[in-house]
């Protein structure tokens, strides 16, 4: 019988300088690996604008506090008294989670005005709608939104409340360049839309977010402060902005330096 083992086996020599051979071949695929793209982590309605240049907070549920206590505080009522807010007027409230500013909202605007709540937690708009109804508030509509979008009609609103959710956004400057044309743009400079942030003097990885960061990505795609105070006892600090000028293209945009003081 033939010994096929015996008759194919190479010389240790041979072997050795065949294995070499190989590496010497496969070396250069381990070198040329792809490295991974810094796109392929964001949202592809995102990448024609510039990524954030600061961490993003991490999102930490709808439940900020006790609707009790934010109301023993007078947080809600302070906050629409400084945004100016009158009956008849068209609101959104967006990151509305579950509802305090909406119901509240709806209250203060009234049965001429329009209360717009959105949120991008498809369980958390559940719940809200339920609230809604039980509640019979006629003049609340409920919107599913997205992380870099906060699908809003255009020329529609007077104010847009943005309580507490700031910090979370992904993606700031999709995310407020999409929102710039949801503002009404009425011919005096009193009676334009506002965009009203309440967040906290924090840094980002602790859930608030710098003034300083917050008017620089504002001021990046095309608005302007026109009011700011500090209220720690309401929980945080509370702006305003208007857009200002032309909408800014995607690529003009020049992202904000991460500011980690809050300053």
């Amino acid at each position: 019988m033939m010994n096929i083992t015996a008759r194919t086996a190479l010389p240790p020599a041979r072997l050795m300088a065949g294995l070499s051979a190989l590496l010497l071949l496969t070396a250069p695929l381990g070198a040329c690996k792809r490295l991974p793209d810094e796109d392929e982590m964001r949202a592809e309605t995102a990448r024609a604008y510039p990524p954030a240049s600061r961490p993003v907070s991490e999102l930490a549920g709808n439940q900020w506090s006790t609707e009790t206590a934010r109301d023993k505080r007078g947080e809600a009522e302070e906050i629409m008294k400084a945004a100016g807010l009158e009956p008849g007027m068209t609101v959104a409230d967006i990151g509305a989670g579950e509802g305090y500013y909406t119901v509240r909202l709806a209250e203060k605007v009234g049965a001429a005005g329009r209360v717009l709540a959105q949120d991008i937690d498809e369980e958390a708009i559940d719940r809200l709608a339920e609230r809604v109804n039980r509640e019979s508030l006629d003049n609340v509509s409920i919107k599913l939104g997205a992380p870099d979008d906060p699908r809003l009609p255009e020329n529609s609103f007077d104010r847009i409340f943005l309580v507490h959710m700031y910090h979370e956004v992904r993606e700031p400057y999709a995310f407020l360049s999409r929102l710039r044309p949801a503002l009404l743009d009425k011919a005096r400079d009193d009676g334009a839309g506002e965009v009203i942030v309440v967040d906290v003097n924090r840094d980002v990885t602790q859930h608030g977010i710098p003034p300083k960061q917050l008017f620089c990505e504002f001021e990046a795609v095309g608005y302007e402060l026109v009011g700011f105070m500090e209220r720690p006892e309401l929980g945080g600090y509370f702006a305003r902005f208007r857009a200002k000028g032309p909408a800014i293209k995607p690529g003009d945009i020049t992202p904000c330096p991460y500011q980690r003081d809050s300053g």
